[in-house]
């Protein structure tokens, strides 16, 4: 189902530099991976919903609450650079 040359293409894709060994290991570890592939076309899914995870699962989020931080100047201290009661950051947009 698939060869060396065809694992040495994926590898030069991937940037991966294979010994010969390993290039026979992935060849067969990626045949097998493609076989089991082609059982599950096999399966009929068309009445099969199409889902992400096999459980259905709900991240559980706190609501975001605005608080003011109690000690500014501990904030402050902790920046690169300050002016007055602000953080000082480089410009990113051109006056123009």
């Amino acid at each position: 189902m698939i060869d060396r040359e065809q694992v040495r293409k994926v590898a030069h894709l991937a940037r991966l530099e294979l010994t010969p060994e390993e290039e026979a290991q992935f060849t067969t570890q990626l045949g097998s991976i493609l076989e089991y592939f082609e059982q599950l076309s096999e399966l009929d899914v068309s009445d099969v919903q199409p889902t992400t995870r096999a459980i259905d699962v709900s991240n559980v989020t706190r609501p975001d609450e605005l608080q003011p931080f109690p000690n500014r100047e501990a904030i402050l201290t902790g920046a690169p650079d300050q002016e007055g009661d602000f953080f000082k950051v480089p410009q990113i947009l051109s006056a123009e």
